[in-house]
């Protein structure tokens, strides 16, 4: 099971950190991934970890503001958001794969074996 926290709403500018922690299993060799769904919209990748490389990668609209880690001592993933905008806003779900995760397959949501329920980011103008 994976469970997000760090939602919130924010002002334009400001910044939040996701995190994303695993229960009855151990994330330290998965990949991970993070994307967003907005309302009305087709869910969106955000940023992944590869299991591969250990390299952190990013989608062009979030290049630049936003920083992907793991801490394994907490099984814990986490996403920090700075210069948020309100186009940002999103339920934003963190997804692992158990299996090798390059950077080519990291958008794709097939890839992953476990998903969290989201955790809602408001971004306000």
């Amino acid at each position: 099971q994976l469970v997000e926290s760090g939602g919130d709403l924010v002002h334009s500018g400001g910044s939040l950190r996701l995190s994303c922690v695993a229960s009855g299993f151990t994330l330290n060799y998965f990949g991970i991934g993070w994307f967003r769904q907005a309302p009305g919209k087709e869910r969106e990748w955000v940023s992944c970890i590869s299991n591969i490389d250990g390299r952190t990668y990013f989608a062009d609209s979030v290049k630049g503001r936003f920083i992907a880690s793991r801490d394994n001592a907490k099984n814990t993933v986490y996403l920090q958001m700075s210069g948020l905008k309100p186009e940002d806003t999103a339920n934003y779900f963190c997804a692992a794969d158990k299996g090798p995760l390059p950077r080519s397959d990291c958008p794709d949501p097939r890839e992953y074996d476990y998903w969290g329920k989201g955790t809602l980011v408001t971004v306000s103008s």
